[in-house]
């Protein structure tokens, strides 16, 4: 299911709440939040360390320091304010 689709059920559902949202629009949100993801993600020279029982480890300063993906991803919003 795209991501469209996705939206597009959740849309049937809450449609009293998101009168003014359609699923393109929201659809473009997310494409965008994951673009400008994975461009920090190359900018701050994010590298694959391991994959454990926890998820895929990386690691952003020569193996010094390790963050799950969920890790990132916070570190990522705070520091764009999301």
């Amino acid at each position: 299911m795209t991501l469209k689709e996705q939206f597009e059920d959740i849309l049937k559902v809450t449609n009293k709440l998101w009168n003014k949202v359609d699923a393109e629009s929201c659809e473009q949100i997310a494409e965008e939040f994951a673009i400008g993801f994975a461009e920090w993600c190359v900018i701050k020279k994010v590298r694959f360390f391991d994959d454990t029982k926890e998820g895929m480890i990386f690691t952003v300063d020569l193996y010094k320091t390790k963050y799950t993906t969920k890790e990132l991803l916070e570190i990522y919003k705070k520091e764009k304010g999301l």
